[in-house]
Order: structure tokens, then sequence, then C-alpha cells
């Protein structure tokens, strides 16, 4: 079973089987998978595999962790943990310790739970072409599903609820 990203009534959702949570989006919207462009706001088009999930373990507890870490691998993150998403790197759209010489995002963030539970998605990993998009992550939502800059977002609950759902085939599919 899949879990599907999908926009009923102008509105963006998650649904697992019969279980449906609100999430958001990029702020841009939706682009095919091919014609992603780096920083350009938008979440890709098509179905990904969910590869793995890091958490801060200082802010979801072991009982969380336990719930989700059943079908997919579970690792913590540390206050060093990068994404790089500068295209002309060869580490583009790949894990990174930081500082790092070419541009990142930090993964563990001090003054927002963005990044507190994170499910790595599959885009532009296998083959990685450079500038086809980075960090294509299902996270946790800021206040009031505020778009994301293209990564799928929920709130805390119902992503710790989808995470102890899921199995270990499953691919998160997003629909434009």
């Amino acid at each position: 079973m899949d879990i599907i990203v999908q926009s009923i009534n102008s509105k963006w959702q998650v649904s697992f089987g019969n279980k449906i949570w609100p999430c958001t989006i990029g702020k841009n919207g939706t682009v095919p998978a091919k014609e992603k462009i780096e920083g350009d706001g938008k979440t890709p088009i098509g179905s990904w595999d969910l590869t793995k999930i890091l958490y801060r373990a200082d802010r979801i507890s072991l009982e969380q962790r336990k719930e989700i870490g059943k079908a997919i691998e579970i690792a913590p993150l540390c206050q060093r943990d990068g994404w790089c998403d500068e295209p002309e790197d060869p580490y583009y759209n790949q894990a990174v310790i930081v500082p790092y010489t070419s541009r990142y995002e930090v993964l563990w963030k001090e003054q927002e739970n963005t990044y507190d539970l994170i499910g790595l998605l599959s885009h532009n990993s296998d083959p990685i072409i450079p500038g086809r998009g980075s960090a294509i992550f299902l996270h946790v939502a800021k206040p009031d599903l505020t778009p994301t800059e293209g990564c799928v977002a929920l709130e805390l609950n119902d992503l710790l609820e989808l995470l102890s759902l899921i199995e270990e085939q499953t691919k998160i599919t997003i629909q434009g």
C-alpha cells in the first residue's frame, strides 16, 4: 500500500489506507519530476521510496521511535548533519557534515521543529542529476501548515502516526 499525496478541493492531504491527514507541499505547487529545478519551491510529482527516517533523539521520544522504526531504517540526527544542495558539488543531494565547503541545508534546527522527524525520499537519488532538486523530504510542518520549499510536511502527531503504519515496500506517490 502506498502513501498518496493529493489535492482535494484545493487542500492538500496525505492518505494511507483509510487514514487521511492534512499536509502541505511546496510553496509553488507541484512539477513533473523531470522538470524539477533546484530552488524552484515545487514538489516533484512521482512515486518515491521512503529510504530512511532521521530523528532528533532530544525531541522524539524512545516510545515514539519504537513505533516508527518497524518497517524502515531509522537513525538519529546529530548537530553536524546537513544536506548538500549545491548542484556543482560531488555530494549534491546527499548527507554531509557541516560546516561544509559548498551550499548546504542544516538538518539540526534549533529554532524550529520541522526536521525533528524526516523521511528521506528517493527523488533524484539514482542517479543524482545536478540541479534536478535536492532534500525532498517528508517532514514536520510549520504552524498552520505553511508551504515548504518542495517537501511534503504534516503536523508532528500525524507524521508519527503515518510512519507507524508504513510497511517495508511503502512508496510515497505525489500527484499533480
